[in-house]
């Protein structure tokens, strides 16, 4: 019990304390992940303007519809 409490007040100091050792780890990104990324995000913006511009011009010819009728 007591090597519990021990390991248990390490681990619970350990978040407060600064460690010396650097952590310089230097990450890879594959370069197609990315692209793929750019082209998905190219896609749902291209979707969101024709959703807004199909909703915009749907609202102008109902208030167009109800404001000559």
């Amino acid at each position: 019990m007591k090597n519990l409490t021990n390991s248990l007040k390490q681990k619970l100091s350990s978040k407060y304390t600064v460690s010396d050792t650097p952590q310089n780890i230097s990450r890879r990104t594959d370069i197609n992940v990315l692209l793929n990324r750019v082209k998905s995000d190219k896609k749902q913006e291209t979707k969101k303007k024709f959703y807004f511009s199909a909703a915009a011009s749907t609202g102008l010819i109902l208030f167009g519809l109800i404001v000559f009728s």
